[in-house]
């Protein structure tokens, strides 16, 4: 392994996960006014409603299925689910998602660069994320026809093996991917620049997102009235030759 390999899948995930994490609690502790989405909806609703949920949905099947398909052991489901089918329904599932995402972040990306008011009212940032998104989900896209190449599992299992030994501080990760190709290799780090430049985009609002899910277990709130409440003694009509 050269020494740029060593750096970039040996030291970088740690870079792009302490900038990520130290990052954002810095931003949302200094700086909680830009700490949200800036959605543009009001300057024009035109392909905001489909290009989103699209997105959407697309890049939270595909977040989620990375990050438990990667950092889940073999051991815990080789008895339901062997390597080959896994990879199969990865490429099936993760290529249906990725189109979805993609073609939702394309109408995203053409509302923003289009329409003048909201280019306007972009920031540099906002632009710059959404490339480097569009450009990740490409990639992710021309990974699958060479993952059909290693329909044993195998090539799956030497990245998912890297992603466990760098999540939990083995050694070994870097020479794991001796055999990957370099589509591969620029997906995966481009995929940890994305974290690395999280804290200083729009992204940080995907924190609040995963916080409302507190609200599920938060306890019931108390309401009560705003109306005064009268003693019923005061409420009773006045009777005629009463004392004063």
């Amino acid at each position: 392994m050269s020494a740029l390999d060593t750096f970039l899948f040996g030291y970088y995930p740690y870079i792009c996960m302490t900038i990520f994490l130290l990052g954002s609690l810095v931003r949302f502790d200094r700086d909680q006014y830009t700490w949200k989405s800036d959605s543009s909806q009001m300057l024009r609703t035109g392909q905001l409603r489909w290009g989103s949920n699209l997105f959407h949905v697309g890049v939270l099947f595909l977040f989620f299925g990375h990050f438990f398909g990667m950092l889940t052991p073999h051991a815990l489901y080789e008895h339901v689910i062997s390597a080959h089918d896994k990879q199969l329904l990865a490429m099936i599932s993760g290529g249906i998602a990725g189109l979805l995402a993609i073609v939702g972040l394309t109408l995203l990306l053409h509302r923003r660069l289009a329409d003048p008011r909201i280019r306007t009212n972009s920031r540099p940032s906002d632009i710059m994320i959404a490339v480097v998104l569009w450009i990740q989900l490409a990639l992710g896209l021309g990974t699958i026809p060479l993952s059909g190449q290693h329909l044993d599992g195998s090539m799956m299992m030497l990245l998912a093996g890297w992603a466990q030994r760098i999540a939990t501080f083995q050694p070994g990760a870097v020479e794991l991917l001796a055999p990957a190709g370099w589509l591969f290799k620029i997906h995966m780090f481009l995929g940890m620049t994305i974290f690395l430049l999280f804290p200083f985009t729009r992204l940080v609002h995907i924190w609040s997102g995963f916080a409302s899910l507190a609200y599920v277990v938060r306890p019931y709130q108390i309401v009560r009235s705003r109306r005064l409440n009268i003693p019923k003694s005061q409420n009773l009509p006045h009777q005629p030759g009463a004392g004063a």
